[in-house]
């Protein structure tokens, strides 16, 4: 079951129903409807991976309640350990394994050793499983650090580790967040459900009308980037960075907004990183619950930037390493994520990283500056670049791709794989970067413009965009769904 499906939306209607005009008086009730609702989303799926996330949430709960009763910091440690190999081994077992037996065997191979029999998993990726095992292990080191203390209520965990707008893309999110509002009583709010209903079609609009209209035009340039020039291939790296973005991101508001019709305020996740001004920026504006994950439970328990330049740049290194990791295993991500850190380092150096944490791109005016414009290019050229090794099959041909899009620059023009005008592309693209910058100050409100008129027409305009756009041949998964 996908957000953009007509079985998705049946699926909330009714959900939303019982929780509301049934069960609106009983708290435990509520849970229990978004524990099952949860289990139905995920299970529509593949049934059989239900199994995972009901271990994972009955190996946290109760090592949860034993780090908090243990008074010894050995043994509190000891269960923290648990709770991290538990979670890290369910990943390395259906994710990594076949990519660390296959990079051995490549490695020996370059020796001059051949191993012949070797053992690899012919296993699906269960969906989500990145994202409830970093939610779950989050629980574990919340409590291990005395942030916060166990829940005794099983229903409830259960919900928080499952809980269906953000199980299977994210937002990651910490139990003193979600957890916190699952334990107490939700009050329905008219405000926050049209607040919700409004995220959840500019999430639809950047899904269905930049993504998937992008993704044929990616495919094609990617899979077939030997065929082409140095000006395709740019157009396409250029085209995935919105691509994912409106894919990702695009998610993301759709599952903040339906959290929002259940009376649940989740963490935003993006926060228009293409405005960023430098590298630093750029990775507190994307995927913002993974990049606090890393940096609560990864960066500060390092040293951080609490110790000296060289180790603190070891533990830039180590962070970018395992979140390029996350993504994927794949020698693409791991470079994916290695070039992001040698990009965020001269940053870091020169006591920027936090320079722009609080401020956004036009700040005093209507328009950027000069200054900002560079900046935000030079930074969106360098993403732009590293995305070229995230989409790439494999790091040969990235690094291909790369070499031929750097070769001698020549200029044609791309034709659509389907015979559509590519014109209609570039002026969709080019306005919803307009738009974009126009609503840059507050993500959770994609429409808030004082004019009740000027509202209606750009909701008219958002939906028929919908329509026109709308493509049944295309695969309408979500990028995100592969980590």
């Amino acid at each position: 079951m996908i957000f953009n499906s007509l079985e998705f939306f049946l699926f909330l209607l009714v959900v939303g129903f019982i929780y509301w005009f049934v069960l609106k008086r009983s708290l435990k009730g509520q849970n229990i409807l978004l524990l099952v609702a949860s289990y139905m989303f995920y299970g529509w799926w593949d049934w059989r991976f239900l199994f995972l996330i009901l271990l994972s949430t009955v190996v946290d709960y109760f090592i949860g309640i034993k780090i908090f009763n243990s008074d010894k910091q050995k043994v509190r440690k000891s269960w923290l350990w648990c709770s991290v190999l538990f979670n890290l081994g369910l990943l390395a077992f259906f994710k990594y394994y076949n990519f660390f037996v296959e990079s051995w065997v490549n490695m020996f191979s370059v020796l001059g050793y051949s191993i012949k029999n070797t053992w690899t998993l012919s296993v699906i990726l269960p969906i989500g499983i990145s994202f409830y095992t970093f939610q779950t292990m989050s629980y574990s080191f919340d409590i291990y650090y005395k942030k916060l203390k166990p829940t005794k209520h099983f229903i409830a965990f259960a919900a928080f580790v499952s809980f269906f707008p953000q199980l299977v893309a994210g937002p990651i999110e910490r139990a003193s967040n979600l957890l916190s509002q699952i334990t107490s009583k939700r009050v329905f709010n008219y405000n926050q459900c049209i607040s919700g209903l409004k995220l959840m079609l500019w999430g639809l609009f950047k899904k269905m009308v930049i993504a998937d209209s992008l993704a044929p035009i990616v495919d094609d340039i990617f899979i077939n980037y030997s065929n082409y020039s140095a000006s395709t291939l740019v157009l396409g790296a250029v085209f995935f960075s919105f691509q994912i973005y409106g894919d990702f991101s695009g998610y993301s508001d759709i599952a903040i907004g339906t959290a929002k019709l259940f009376g649940i305020e989740l963490k935003s996740n993006f926060k228009f990183p293409y405005f960023s001004r430098n590298i630093a920026e750029f990775w507190v504006r994307w995927h913002t619950s993974l990049s606090d994950w890393f940096r609560y439970y990864v960066y500060f328990p390092l040293g951080g930037s609490k110790v000296s330049k060289l180790v603190s740049i070891r533990n830039i290194a180590i962070v970018f390493l395992i979140s390029g990791l996350w993504h994927g295993a794949n020698w693409t991500y791991l470079f994916w994520g290695a070039f992001h850190a040698i990009a965020f380092v001269p940053v870091f150096l020169l006591g920027k990283n936090s320079k722009y944490k609080n401020s956004t791109i036009g700040e005093n005016s209507k328009l950027p500056s000069i200054n900002e414009v560079f900046r935000m290019m030079m930074v969106f050229s360098i993403v732009t670049f590293s995305w070229v090794f995230f989409r790439s099959a494999t790091i040969a041909d990235a690094f291909n791709y790369v070499l031929r899009m750097f070769s001698v620059f020549t200029f044609e023009s791309y034709m659509h794989p389907r015979g559509f005008r590519m014109i209609d592309y570039y002026i969709l693209v080019a306005l919803f970067v307009i738009y974009e910058y126009l609503i840059r100050r507050d993500e959770r409100a994609p429409f808030k413009f004082k004019s009740r008129y000027v509202r209606f027409m750009v909701y008219a305009m958002v939906i028929l965009c919908m329509l026109l756009f709308y493509d049944s041949k295309i695969d309408r998964s979500f990028i995100y769904f592969q980590f």
